[in-house]
């Protein structure tokens, strides 16, 4: 009797932890990808060839045109963009670096932008616990800087971001569409 309630009490508590499994959820639409500076980081460091750590990374879902108008559509003008798709679009900085003239810490943020026709508004903000922009605080951003946008001859069907280095430093390069905006970033000399 006792070996017939122990195996009942076995079906009952596996069945409750079958029926409570997460099932696995389809693939997005704007898949993540991760972007380093230096350029190919994992695979530098995988073959030996970077002893420190990177200089920054940016982490960031990967919307695509699909046909439809990306900026004064679907990306309004003069309002705030998570900057990507679904999770705020994250950027590390495992060293210090100037941007704008302003020094920026060592740290993880996450990285916004207001677009306009002919410039774009970077906001580099504090709250690293956010989905999109819903809950967009300006009191935490740290950085508020405009850069210049360039019209490309070639679409870029998915967003994306990456770094190009420069004599000082790297830009961050942002394409979609026929839209590419640089943010240029210097490496402190402290």
């Amino acid at each position: 009797m006792l070996h017939k309630l122990f195996q009942l009490s076995a079906c009952m508590l596996l069945s409750l932890t079958l029926m409570a499994q997460q099932k696995p959820t389809d693939l997005d639409k704007s898949p993540q990808d991760m972007s380093y500076w230096p350029a190919n980081y994992p695979v530098l460091k995988m073959n030996g060839k970077a002893k420190d750590e990177p200089i920054a990374r940016v982490i960031y879902s990967r919307p695509a045109k699909n046909g439809r108008t990306i900026f004064g559509g679907i990306i309004k003008y003069k309002e705030m963009w998570r900057l990507g798709a679904n999770e705020a679009t994250e950027i590390e900085f495992f060293r210090s670096v100037r941007i704008a003239g302003k020094s920026i810490a060592r740290g993880r943020y996450t990285i916004y932008c207001i677009p306009d026709e002919d410039k774009w508004t970077i906001c580099i903000n504090k709250d690293n616990y956010c989905w999109g922009n819903f809950v967009y605080d300006i009191k935490k951003d740290i950085l508020r800087t405009e850069v210049k946008i360039e019209k490309t001859s070639e679409l870029a069907e998915a967003f994306t971001i990456y770094f190009e280095e420069t004599k000082t430093g790297a830009n961050m390069v942002v394409l979609w569409d026929d839209v590419k905006a640089s943010l240029p970033i210097v490496l402190s000399t402290k």
